[in-house]
């Protein structure tokens, strides 16, 4: 009896011991360490490159555009006459060219290398030179103003005299030029203008 009194008794007055959580999950908790998946060392080093990768493309359109900017077009190059053609790429027949325009007209062909280039008409048939129509800026075709007796280009404002001299930027350079001739079957060609630049008195830039 006495002793069942006593277990009784340290029933009552002793109190219970707190249950103490592992070490391990009081410290998770106290410092906000994060448990859950952390990606080993490969896979860490694949999303690295993954993300630089995806970061580098963007970059390098800008930047590469940016220097674009400052880099004029250039022209290729043709070694023999190459006959001109109209928009749906038919020969451009001399004695057809004076009936459909007048002098000091200028009008697109397909000159060399297919590259959008102008005529200038004469009383009697073309000049003997044929002007590029993509501006040295970069690229934009442009177009012929009559009421203002020059090249614009709608794209950054370039300005061209009427024998494709640059005369306001930003393009760097003239417009490249091209030699006019007739063939014996009347078709006009047009080939690669390799002499100084008669608007310049410069070697033709667009001469590789």
């Amino acid at each position: 009896c006495v002793i069942g009194a006593c277990f009784l008794s340290m029933t009552f007055t002793l109190p219970l011991r707190p249950s103490v959580p592992p070490r391990s999950a009081v410290m998770v908790r106290s410092t906000g360490e994060y448990t859950g998946f952390v990606p080993d060392m490969q896979r860490r080093t694949l999303m690295n490159l993954v993300v630089t990768a995806a970061t580098a493309v963007p970059v390098s359109v800008l930047l590469g555009g940016y220097i674009l900017y400052f880099i004029p077009v250039s022209q290729g190059g043709g070694g023999g006459a190459q006959v001109c053609g109209d928009e749906d790429g038919n020969p451009i027949k001399l004695d057809t060219w004076v009936k459909n325009h007048k002098p000091k007209d200028y009008d697109l062909v397909q000159g060399l290398n297919g590259d959008v280039t102008y005529l200038v008409s004469t009383e009697d048939g073309i000049k003997d030179f044929a002007i590029s129509a993509v501006c040295t800026h970069l690229g934009c075709v442009v177009p012929w103003v009559k009421a203002s007796n020059k090249f614009s280009c709608p794209c950054h404002g370039s300005q061209y005299d009427e024998n494709g001299k640059v005369v306001r930027g930003p393009a760097p350079l003239s417009l490249a030029l091209a030699h006019t001739t007739i063939k014996e079957d009347g078709n006009v060609a047009v080939s690669q203008w390799t002499e100084t630049d008669f608007r310049t008195d410069l070697k033709p830039w667009w001469v590789s």
